[in-house]
């Protein structure tokens, strides 16, 4: 059975700079495993108000949907950074969304 993709790819129109890094380390503390990638999107923006003891911070987060897996060779979306609007956000947190197959139907990085 063939499931269909939930973030189609005729929604996906925001340039994007991905850089995955995987969890492992090498000996020199490097990242074990590192991906770039250029791809489009769908980003959708949040912003979120902060109260602290000094002073009220606004923080921008976002979330970036991807149809399909867009690393193959890594088993998680744990880390790294993204390059959007400009604007280099860290990503906070990756998902692969699969299908009851184990397959990979789109992935999601929340960043900050």
């Amino acid at each position: 059975m063939k499931y269909p993709c939930l973030v189609s790819k005729r929604l996906c129109k925001t340039p994007i700079h991905v850089h995955l890094e995987a969890e492992g380390t090498t000996c020199e503390g490097d990242p074990e495993f590192v991906v770039d990638l250029d791809l489009k999107c769908n980003f959708q923006d949040r912003a979120k108000t902060i109260l602290t003891a000094e002073k009220k911070l606004v923080q921008i987060t976002g979330t970036a949907l991807f149809p399909g897996d867009i690393a193959p060779d890594l088993p998680s979306l744990s880390g790294g950074t993204v390059t959007i609007f400009g604007q280099e956000r860290r990503i906070e947190q990756g998902c692969k969304n699969r299908n009851p197959d184990g397959s990979v139907n789109y992935c999601s990085l929340e960043v900050v």
